[in-house]
């Protein structure tokens, strides 16, 4: 947690339209098409460290809805995100909290659990085909559905926690699922280093299910979920991560 771009951010204004729903005894943000849409097709959207709480990311399942994609937001935090980021105070006294625990405390035992659990139980509901969209603590957990596949689509938008080669080449190894990286110019978690990686074991063809990288310069870690929307070329950041998403989904799940 030495990234301070994974702590901060700025918060988005709208109302969302989901609802919070207990699916299997998981406490989820669930944004629902207002038209028709696949019953059988899922986007699980697996959160940054703030969690269901933040309504930048209620907003983001919103939109995924309204592309005619049902979303499912897991508590993968388990009722323990970090508060208001707005907020240094709350901060601070969440970190003297859980800080030098945090990472075990939330690590893979924590949140394995519940993403099967609500997979398990959206699988009996009659979904077939899951997306995932992992945004920093949430790429793990969507690099561990697609190592399993029981995903079939992953989008990752400035992961963090995963290890490079390591899961990259476990990826091409293992997974079938096509996979989008969000990328973006500043990024402690997943330099350019990291990224040239990603593309050199997965790129020009070499992963035959499918592999993008989008890269949004003057952007760093955050710009998808939270960046700071009066800055053009954040902006331009944010949107066109989310439609290159949406674009992936349409052409994969």
């Amino acid at each position: 947690m030495s990234c301070k771009h994974c702590l901060t951010g700025v918060l988005h204004e709208g109302t969302p339209e989901g609802a919070i729903q207990q699916i299997n005894g998981v406490e989820c943000y669930v944004a629902t098409p207002s038209g028709e849409y696949p019953k059988d097709k899922v986007i699980l959207f697996l959160t940054d460290v703030f969690g269901i709480p933040l309504n930048n990311n209620k907003l983001l399942a919103d939109g995924f809805a309204k592309n005619g994609f049902k979303t499912v937001m897991p508590d993968i935090l388990n009722g323990d995100p970090i508060p208001d980021m707005t907020s240094p105070e709350d901060f601070a006294a969440w970190r003297e909290k859980n800080f030098s625990v945090w990472m075990p405390k939330h690590g893979p035992d924590s949140w394995i659990p519940v993403v099967d659990k609500v997979v398990e139980a959206l699988k009996a509901e009659g979904v077939t085909r899951f997306g995932t969209t992992g945004y920093c603590f949430g790429a793990p957990p969507a690099f561990y559905l697609a190592f399993k596949n029981e995903s079939h689509v992953t989008v990752l938008s400035h992961p963090s926690r995963l290890e490079v080669p390591a899961d990259f080449e476990k990826y091409k190894a293992e997974s079938k699922a096509p996979l989008l990286i969000n990328s973006c110019e500043v990024d402690s978690q997943f330099p350019k280093e990291s990224q040239a990686i990603a593309d050199e074991i997965l790129g020009n063809g070499q992963f035959a299910p499918g592999y993008e990288r989008t890269y949004w310069d003057g952007c760093t870690h955050g710009f998808a979920v939270r960046g700071d929307l009066s800055d053009p070329k954040v902006k331009a950041g944010k949107e066109g991560a989310f439609e290159a998403t949406v674009k992936f989904y349409q052409k994969y799940l």
